[in-house]
């Protein structure tokens, strides 16, 4: 089945006890609408729906799948629900609430909390002004306590972005569009293409998704960070892999942030997954450490300095460099 773009659900149309408003989002594996509950309050619905699967013409309402891709289709969905049913269990300030799941249509919806506010995709874009450092410290660190309650019930998000973290109206960051279902479905069945964002996915996220774990979401996050200070998504990880020309964070805002943020930025993008932070814990204390005021440039600080230079190069190419 030729990949295209699946009709969304039409507004007014009665799903279970919500009623759909319009569709938020289409991507490659959901549809994302705005629906109201039977009390008005408006909620967002993700619907498992990927469109090198499944296929909605317009004015249907249940996709039409091949017997070839019921295997499949079947399987993603299982993921999709035991997705929903593990994130309905998480109750935290920085994670997206997942309120109900259930299946229609011969598909799969998750019923999420609506936030107001937009994304820190969208955010970055339009006030460059602002990503201070002390922004970036706050944003993210709050970020990662909803990360460290996720993997505290062994699960991972697989898709960390600057586009699937969603900003309040009050700043306060909320870890929404987990990836772990695509990611199973990529890894288990061949005729899919695996699913992740170049630039953000880790190296395992290409190759030996057997590796994939707490440190994996931490390059992500890294990746998250680095693309706010440069506006736009570092160098893909397997194109990394292959000719590194990535410049590392304390060589290209040297004396725009403390040094501790860009090392800490560095350390998360490390290639070789051993060499980053193995915890959201240990990223949280870096992030968290008072910053040193600078000391006055000697000839021995700039040989320190270029120790460390040639230390983060290293680790960021997999190499262990100078202690």
């Amino acid at each position: 089945m030729a990949q295209q773009a699946n009709h969304a659900l039409p507004a007014g149309y009665q799903l279970d006890e919500y009623r759909i408003e319009h569709q938020l989002s289409l991507g490659g594996f959901s549809i994302v609408y705005l629906a109201t509950d039977h009390e008005g309050q408006f909620v967002a619905i993700k619907e498992y729906l990927p469109n090198s699967l499944a296929l909605r013409g317009e004015g249907d309402i249940k996709p039409v799948i091949t017997d070839d891709h019921m295997p499949a289709f079947r399987y993603g969905m299982k993921c999709f629900f035991e997705e929903g049913r593990a994130l309905a269990k998480l109750s935290h300030p920085n994670v997206i609430r997942v309120l109900n799941f259930f299946r229609a249509n011969n598909t799969v919806y998750m019923v999420m909390e609506y936030e107001h506010g937009r994304t820190l995709q969208e955010f970055i874009q339009k006030n460059r002004t602002v990503i201070t450092e002390n922004f970036m410290r706050n944003v993210f660190t709050k970020l990662l306590n909803g990360l460290r309650e996720v993997h505290s019930h062994k699960l991972l998000h697989l898709d960390l972005k600057p586009s699937n973290i969603y900003m309040r109206n009050d700043y306060t960051p909320v870890l929404i569009d987990f990836g772990a279902a695509r990611q199973t479905l990529a890894s288990d069945t061949p005729m899919l293409k695996p699913m992740y964002t170049p630039g953000f996915a880790s190296p395992e996220h290409y190759h030996q998704r057997e590796l994939l774990g707490p440190w994996s979401d931490i390059y992500s996050v890294g990746a998250s960070m680095y693309a706010c200070l440069a506006a736009s998504a570092p160098q893909a990880a397997d194109s990394r892999a292959e000719k590194d020309r990535l410049v590392p964070a304390m060589v290209r805002w040297e004396g725009q942030y403390s040094d501790q943020l860009l090392e800490t930025i560095d350390w998360c993008l490390c290639l070789n997954h051993l060499y980053r932070p193995q915890s959201v814990f240990a990223l949280q204390k870096a992030l968290t450490e008072p910053v040193e005021k600078p000391k006055s440039p000697t000839a021995a600080a700039a040989t320190n300095k270029k120790t460390w230079l040639d230390h983060v190069v290293g680790k960021l190419k997999g190499k262990a460099g100078p202690k």
